[in-house]
C-alpha cells in the first residue's frame, strides 16, 4: 500500500485509512491506486466479509482529491481516464461501511456515497462544493445524492456547494447513524462484525441486490430479486441456515 493509505484485516474485517490528516485526507493519485488495489485484495479475499473505509485524524474523512495535484494531467482525457477511487469502492463485492468523522466533501463526499452503509461522528459536515471551484462531480455526485436525499435536496448541496452538519444529513437520510466522534469506529466495527457474522454470499447477493432496486423498473427488480433468492436458496450456507434453525443453535456460514 502506500504511508498514506493504510490497509489491515481483522478476521473477516477489513478498514481502508486515508492517511493524509494534514492535508484533510485528500486525495493523491497514488492513494487512488493503493486504494483500487485495496479493493480488489478485498474482492479477491474469501476471508474478508465487510470493508470499512474511514479517515485519519479528527478533522476530516476526506476532502476529495488533491486540488493542486489535478494539474499535473496532460489533458482533459487523461483526467477523465484517471484511477477513480469512486469507481473502485462502488465495486467492492464486499459490504462497505463510511465511518465519517469531520468534513465529507467533494470526492470525499463520493467515497461515503459509494459505501452501502454510512455512519457518522457528530462533528461531521458534508458538501459537493466542486462547483465553487467551476466544475461539478464526477464520481457519481448527482445520481448518488438523487437516491440518497431526494432531489429537492440534492440540488441544494450540489448548486450551493455549502455544506451540511450531520443532524441535517441524517434527517435527509444521508447517513444512518451519529455517534460521538471517539465511539465511531467502535461502532463501525461492531456493525461490520455483525455484517461479516452473515452468510456472506447472501449479504453480497443483498448488495447486488440494492443496487438493482435503484436501478431497474420495479417488475425487472423484483424478477432480479427473486432470481438472487433461488441462487442463495442453493447455497450450502442456506442449508446451514435451515439447519441450524432446526437445531435451535448458531448458524455457522462458510461461503459455500
Amino acid at each position: 500500500m502506500s504511508d498514506e493509505l493504510l490497509f489491515s484485516v481483522d478476521g473477516p474485517v477489513a478498514t481502508i485509512t486515508l492517511n493524509r490528516p494534514q492535508k484533510l485526507n485528500s486525495v493523491t493519485p497514488d492513494m487512488a491506486k493503493a486504494l483500487t488495489a485495496a479493493i480488489k485484495e478485498c474482492n479477491d479475499s474469501n476471508i474478508i466479509r465487510a470493508v470499512i473505509i474511514t479517515g485519519a485524524g479528527e478533522r476530516a474523512f476526506c476532502c476529495g482529491s488533491d486540488i493542486k495535484e489535478l494539474d499535473s494531467y496532460a489533458t482533459p482525457w487523461d483526467f477523465r481516464n484517471r484511477a477513480d477511487y469512486c469507481d473502485a469502492i462502488h465495486h467492492c463485492l464486499k459490504p462497505t461501511i463510511a465511518a465519517i468523522n469531520g468534513y465529507a466533501f467533494g470526492g470525499g463526499l463520493e467515497t461515503a456515497l459509494s459505501c452501502d452503509i454510512r455512519i457518522a461522528s457528530a462533528n461531521a459536515q458534508f458538501a459537493a462544493p466542486e462547483i465553487k471551484l467551476g466544475w461539478i462531480g464526477g464520481g457519481g455526485m448527482a445520481a448518488f445524492l438523487a437516491h440518497s436525499i431526494g432531489m429537492s435536496n440534492a440540488a441544494l448541496m450540489i448548486m450551493t456547494g455549502d455544506p451540511i452538519d450531520a443532524a441535517k444529513a441524517l434527517n435527509w437520510g444521508l447517513i444512518s447513524e451519529v455517534v460521538e466522534q471517539d465511539a465511531l469506529l467502535d461502532r463501525a466495527r461492531t456493525l461490520a462484525g455483525t455484517i461479516a457474522a452473515r452468510a456472506p454470499i447472501a449479504a453480497e447477493t443483498a448488495k447486488l441486490n440494492l443496487r438493482a432496486a435503484v436501478s431497474m423498473p420495479l417488475d425487472k427488480a423484483m424478477e432480479y430479486e427473486r432470481d438472487l433468492q433461488t441462487i442463495c436458496f442453493a447455497t450450502a450456507d442456506a442449508a446451514e441456515g435451515r439447519a441450524a434453525f432446526k437445531e435451535k443453535r448458531a448458524p455457522v456460514f462458510r461461503r459455500g
